[in-house]
């Protein structure tokens, strides 16, 4: 092979050794003598060989999904809950620096801010007020990892499973609760049925030709129902001369 080409093998192997391209996505953490010297990127950067070394640091969204946790909630109740959880690196610096894997440590740290929070809430709170609780949950998370330059964008719980005992008496529960309404609503209804009945015999009572003609009325009902034998009551109006004359004799 002639020396030219050596020449320019050399030289080619030197550049694409110096030469780097980094995504828009993506940052160079730079060392120097293993000493932390910055940050560059995107696009074309050099490192220069055996004095520089880089480390690409992803900055787009990841997706974390942490498995499901055995959790124990205020009321003793045992449940299986996982989650997911959105988070990306905001400092790569730190990323690398202060922590030698971010994306396990993030993922461990979810697991055990997943236990503690829901261990701290009762099973309803669980089931009813998820909204709360991932917005507990991604505080807490973003507090420990701020320091590792990560930022926990979002935290969603995925599903809470339950046993079958549990399951059986949530559904006794909920039928227990529903009889219970109805039962109100029936009371309800019958006591403003009576608070209208009272206040319609108030009115008959002061005006006894509505007696009267309420009186007819009925009547005339009972005389279409196909029957043989009708009972209807006497008016007192029409009998009290009548006491009244047995009285004095």
């Amino acid at each position: 092979m002639p020396a030219a080409a050596i020449v320019v093998i050399i030289i080619l192997l030197i550049i694409f050794s110096v030469l780097k391209v980094l995504n828009e996505y993506e940052r160079g953490v730079m060392f120097t003598f293993g000493r932390f010297t910055g940050i560059k990127g995107p696009g074309i950067i050099t490192v220069i060989p055996f004095a520089q070394s880089m480390r690409r640091v992803d900055l787009r969204v990841v997706v974390l999904n942490v498995p499901k946790q055995d959790v124990i909630t205020r009321d003793n109740v045992s449940v299986k809950v996982n989650a997911v959880v959105y988070f990306r690196v905001v400092d790569p610096g730190k990323a690398i620096i202060q922590v030698a894997n971010a994306f396990d440590a993030t993922s461990q740290v979810a697991q055990t801010t997943l236990r503690s929070v829901l261990g701290q809430h009762e099973m309803d709170d669980l089931l009813s007020q998820r909204d709360k609780l991932n917005a507990d949950i991604q505080t807490i998370l973003d507090q420990n990892t701020e320091n590792w330059g990560i930022k926990v964008a979002n935290v969603e719980i995925k599903d809470v499973d339950l046993d079958e005992t549990m399951v059986r008496a949530m559904a006794k529960q909920a039928e227990a609760e529903r009889t219970r309404r109805a039962k109100i609503i029936h009371a309800e209804g019958e006591a403003q049925a009576a608070q209208q009945l009272v206040a319609a015999a108030q009115s008959l009572a002061q005006q006894p030709s509505a007696m009267q003609l309420r009186y007819l009325q009925t009547l005339a009902d009972i005389s279409h129902e196909r029957t043989q034998v009708i009972v209807f009551p006497l008016p007192l109006d029409l009998i009290k001369p009548l006491l009244g004359g047995d009285r004095n004799t």
